[in-house]
């Protein structure tokens, strides 16, 4: 073989490599549930649907409702994000109950701490050759979290609240390892109790009405939504359409789950700032700011 020639197909296997990367991880199956294995977290597939979003059960500013089409799928884990799960990426563990175990969720994280998080997950899962470019882990939108929330059911199962969640009534006020409460029928735990979790969107007091399809909430703000209520919440609260909104402070009662979208959205957003010293936890803030409620 001449000189010329070898370096010619030296060059081609080049070329083809740089383009066809052997490593190239391969997408996430739609329709399959999705594993993380170095955390042994787990993400729930949800098929594209519609769904009726807020109403009686939506708090005290806004019982609307909205005919929400959601067009694409996406996972949610199956369990709230964990202190040892957390720790495994960060680094640290913020969380104030060290002491109810590693299985418990982690709390005492703000909402950048979330996409943090998140950035650095997918980071990692793509340098391991585990999940592909134009995929990434980030945060479920207020539409997505009520959608697998609400699972086409509208009543609670047998045993009622206290067979699915962590609430002020059976919680000692503390947190509890995820994973001990009844799923519900998506195959998903502690959407109620337990911790509030970080949506995506900038929190809006009202929802849009009518028929929306795929929304991604207001465009700018100074609260992002929070859903589920927590450990110290009462049963009205832990309902699939109460609705509040937290300034991106820290608190121990709000943690975050984790969501996979083919392709995340960029929502970093505008915020706009409505009030200047921070709240205590179980007080109204200032102006439209309305912190997390821990009972």
């Amino acid at each position: 073989m001449s000189f010329a020639r070898l370096l010619y197909l030296l060059f081609a296997f080049i070329l083809l490599a740089s383009t066809h990367p052997l490593d190239a991880a391969s997408a996430p199956a739609e329709g399959t549930n999705h594993r993380i294995p170095v955390l042994g977290l787990e993400l729930i597939w949800l098929a594209p649907g519609s769904f009726t979003m807020g109403g009686d059960d939506g708090g005290t500013d806004d019982k609307a409702v909205t005919r929400v089409t959601l067009t694409k799928g996406f996972w949610l884990g199956k369990t709230e994000v964990t202190q040892g799960q957390y720790q495994a990426v960060v680094g640290t563990n913020p969380s104030n109950f060290k002491g109810a175990g590693r299985a418990a969720p982690v709390e005492n994280v703000s909402w950048k701490d979330a996409m943090e998080f998140c950035r650095k997950l997918t980071e990692r899962e793509r340098a391991a050759g585990r999940l592909p470019k134009g995929y990434g882990y980030t945060l479920p939108s207020e539409a997505q979290w009520e959608f697998a929330c609400r699972a086409g059911a509208t009543k609670f199962p047998a045993g009622g609240l206290g067979a699915l969640a962590w609430y002020d009534a059976n919680s000692a006020d503390t947190t509890h390892a995820v994973g001990q409460k009844q799923a519900n029928p998506r195959g998903l735990h502690d959407l109620y109790g337990n911790v509030w979790e970080w949506c995506l969107d900038w929190y809006a007091e009202r929802l849009p009405g009518g028929s929306v399809t795929d929304p991604t909430g207001a465009a700018m703000g100074a609260l992002r939504v929070i859903r589920g209520g927590g450990w110290g919440s009462a049963a009205d609260v832990c309902q699939p359409a109460f609705r509040w909104g937290s300034p991106d402070f820290c608190y121990t009662n709000l943690g975050f789950r984790l969501a996979l979208n083919p392709r995340p959205p960029a929502r970093e957003g505008r915020r706009t700032d409505t009030a200047g010293a921070r709240p205590s936890p179980g007080q109204p803030g200032a102006g439209s700011v309305r912190p997390v409620r821990p009972e």
